[in-house]
C-alpha cells in the first residue's frame, strides 16, 4: 500500500490490482482494513479506527482510492462522489487496438448482468440501461499496444471496460470485455491514475496522482508521455 495523500479528514492511497477496496466473499484482507491499521500504528490510536469506504475500483484495477477519516468528510465526500461534476478522476487504459478516432466522447447505455458480474453496452435507450459518457484521447503507441486517457462524466458498473470494448478497443489483460489473453498477474491494464477535488473541509483544491504499476509495458507508456 502507498499512501499519496494524507489529512486529519482524508488519506488517500495508491491501490495495488490484486487489492480489494472493501471486503466481500473470497474473505482477503481489503485494502480499508489495510489503511485502517497504517493509521493505528502510525498515530497510535486506541480502540478502534473510523475509515469510510468513499468509492471502490474493481479488484484488477490499480490507482487512487479515497477514503474518509473522520464522519463529516465521509458524509461530504459521498455527496461529492454523488455529484460527478464536483470530483474529476482521470484514469490511463492501455489497449491493443488502436480507436478509429484519436479522441472523442463515447455515449452508451449500459445494461448490467448481476450473474454474469458484467455490463453490456448498447447505442439506443433500452429497459435498466443507464446512460454512460466518457471521453478518451491518444497518448501514445508502443510496438504493440497504446494508451489512451480517459475522463468519467458518469460512473456506472465497469464503465470504461465496457464501452472501450464496444469500440473495438478492449483492454490490455480483460478477458471479461475481449482481450485476447490475461495479464500474468491477473490485472487488467486500466490504472486510476489523478484525481482532483476540492477537499471536503479545508476547500483547498486536491490534486493526486498515481505512479503507474511497476510493471514493464506501464513503464513504457509513462516514459512515452514524458518524452
Amino acid at each position: 500500500m502507498q499512501v499519496l495523500y494524507e489529512d486529519n479528514h482524508i488519506i488517500i492511497v495508491n491501490k495495488a490490482a490484486s487489492e480489494i477496496v472493501q471486503g466481500d466473499k473470497t474473505g482477503d484482507i481489503p485494502l480499508s482494513e489495510l489503511v485502517k491499521s497504517y493509521i493505528k500504528e502510525k498515530y497510535d490510536k486506541p480502540g478502534a479506527v473510523f475509515l469510510g469506504v468513499v468509492h471502490r475500483l474493481d479488484r484488477p484495477v490499480s490507482g487512487v482510492v479515497v477514503f474518509a477519516r473522520t464522519s463529516k468528510a465521509l458524509e461530504r465526500l459521498n455527496a461529492m462522489f454523488r455529484d460527478g461534476g464536483r470530483i474529476k478522476k482521470t484514469y490511463w487504459a492501455i489497449v491493443k487496438n488502436r480507436p478509429q478516432e484519436p479522441e472523442a466522447e463515447l455515449v452508451h447505455y449500459l445494461v448490467r448482468n448481476e450473474k454474469q458480474n458484467k455490463s453490456y453496452a448498447y447505442a439506443t435507450e433500452r429497459k435498466d440501461a443507464k446512460r454512460s459518457v466518457l471521453s478518451y484521447r491518444l497518448l501514445g503507441s508502443m510496438d504493440n499496444y497504446h494508451l489512451l486517457e480517459v475522463a468519467l462524466q458518469t460512473g456506472r458498473h465497469h464503465q470504461i471496460r465496457c464501452q472501450l470494448s464496444k469500440i473495438g478497443s478492449p483492454i490490455k489483460g480483460d478477458l471479461k470485455y475481449g482481450a485476447e489473453r490475461s495479464n500474468p498477474d491477473g490485472s487488467i491494464s486500466l490504472h486510476a491514475r489523478r484525481i482532483q477535488f476540492e477537499h471536503p473541509v479545508s476547500k483547498v483544491l486536491i490534486d493526486v496522482v498515481a505512479p503507474v504499476p511497476d510493471e514493464r509495458v506501464w513503464r513504457s507508456a509513462e516514459a512515452m508521455v514524458e518524452d
